[in-house]
């Protein structure tokens, strides 16, 4: 069944439960009314005619004028009422027939005891006053004297006359069941139109997001659970558009560092392949196959560098590596990793500068932390030239900040969101040989900082440089962060 027809027969059971208990509550309230009123004007009636007996002074015998209640039934017949009369002994003395009726003794000491017998239909099993062709609804009232019962009084009207109310406040009832399901039809289509029409946005814009649309966004201009789950879905929308460009972004830097990585191994592997083939054929002079030996080992050792920086990062990011910290001082080991990259230094025209106390404390994993700081260094130097590179130390509360700045090319905030990702080159055009050329360097350095539970931060202007600040904290202050 649609959601909408769902909706429009919840309002319509609402409607037609609410309907038929007041409807229900009304007829009772209705029906009791009728029979409280009759019974209260059949009393009345009983009583007026009560005072008109009178008691003969020698038996006690209940006198009436049979002639004043002949009219009387006369003009109460007209109005649906009827009457009987009963003596002290609860034999009927009015009407007079050839069998008369006779009260129950039960029936006669109630009303010996002064209470009224309330009837609500003497066609009933359990009767007081037999039964008749219509259905009578009335009381049977004693006439007390002194304290003693001289005679009683039946007097009813019929059944049919008493509910006459009752069957008008149940057509009224019918009538307004009727109005309300007819009402309540049509408001339930509007209410049920409204909110499933919300929904039916939600499916189509749901399926065009399925089908690749992450630009859909659903208007809504009200606060209901729809609306928020609305609102939900445009975030949710908004968050897979940024997802799929950051997979896209993904792909793309992916893609060329396989261009890169392929042209990167077969410059090396083309220039191994030509040495070979020279030294099989004989075709390089003796006095060249040293320096042509050396250059095939550069070129290896240049392919062995491009395949470990990709197996190291994924050892890294996956937490296979485990990390042997200790407290060390960190100012020689930076002056080791300023010592080792002099040549690059040089081959840049570069000037490499260090500020650090003779006594810098640090706790970190020594290797690592030479990993860490080299590819820094290195990636200064390769983007930067003839320029200066300061590396500076200090101590903070709880850790040691080294900052690696330099002068060199610099970086827009569009390559400053990417630098840490896997792939990416800041420019690529500029790429050298040595540590970084796989766009892999600082990937690296974040996954290797995060596994020490520390912090790195850049700030980079383009043709002003750039400053990398690292943090590492000493033992029991690490901000370990879930590497993804």
């Amino acid at each position: 069944m649609k959601l909408l027809y769902q909706h429009m027969l919840s309002f319509l059971l609402i409607i037609l439960t609410i309907v038929s208990i007041i409807g229900y509550s009304e007829i009772n309230y209705v029906s009791n009314q009728s029979y409280v009123q009759n019974y209260q004007r059949m009393e009345d009636y009983a009583s007026s005619l009560g005072s008109l007996a009178v008691t003969d002074k020698t038996d006690g015998t209940l006198i009436l004028n049979s002639g004043f209640l002949d009219q009387l039934q006369f003009v109460l017949h007209n109005d649906d009422l009827s009457l009987r009369v009963f003596n002290a002994r609860g034999e009927q003395i009015y009407p007079e027939k050839k069998k008369n009726l006779h009260l129950a003794e039960d029936v006669c000491a109630i009303l010996n005891q002064g209470q009224e017998i309330y009837i609500k239909n003497n066609n009933d099993s359990h009767t007081y006053v037999g039964n008749t062709k219509n259905a009578y609804t009335g009381i049977l009232k004693p006439w007390m004297n002194k304290g003693k019962m001289i005679g009683a009084i039946w007097i009813g009207s019929k059944i049919k006359s008493v509910e006459q109310p009752i069957v008008m406040a149940k057509h009224n009832l019918i009538n307004a069941l009727v109005i309300a399901l007819c009402v309540g039809l049509l408001l339930s289509l509007v209410f049920s139109y409204y909110s499933t029409s919300k929904i039916k946005r939600l499916s189509t814009a749901t399926k065009k997001v399925a089908s690749g649309n992450f630009d859909v966004q659903i208007n809504y201009y009200g606060n209901d659970e729809i609306d928020q789950l609305a609102a939900n879905f445009n975030q949710m929308v908004r968050t897979l558009r940024k997802s799929n460009e950051e997979i896209k972004s993904q792909e793309k830097r992916r893609d060329q560092f396989m261009a890169d990585a392929a042209h990167e191994m077969r410059t090396p592997l083309t220039t191994i392949n030509g040495i070979l083939e020279g030294l099989q054929y004989n075709a390089i002079p003796e006095q060249s196959r040293s320096k042509s030996i050396a250059l095939m080992r550069r070129e290896t050792e240049r392919l062995i560098r491009l395949v470990n920086e990709n197996l190291d990062f994924e050892k890294i990011r996956n937490n296979q590596i485990s990390l042997a910290k200790v407290n060390f001082n960190v100012q020689p080991l930076l002056q080791e990793v300023a010592d080792e990259l002099k040549q690059n230094v040089k081959k840049e025209k570069d000037e490499i500068k260090i500020i650090v106390p003779t006594d810098l404390p640090i706790f970190a994993d020594q290797d690592r932390f030479r990993q860490i700081m080299m590819n820094l260094v290195q990636n200064a130097i390769q983007f930067t030239h003839q320029g200066k590179i300061l590396i500076k130390g200090y101590r903070i509360q709880h850790a040691t900040q080294i900052i690696v700045k330099d002068n060199g090319i610099g970086m827009n905030d569009e390559q400053m969101k990417y630098i840490f990702e896997r792939f990416f080159k800041a420019d690529p055009s500029r790429a050298r040989l040595g540590i970084g050329e796989s766009g892999l360097g600082l990937s690296i350095v974040l996954s290797l900082i995060k596994q020490h539970g520390g912090k790195i931060s850049v700030k980079s202007k383009p043709h002003e440089g750039t400053c990398f600040t690292v943090t590492i904290f000493d033992k029991g202050y690490e901000q370990y962060i879930t590497i993804k």
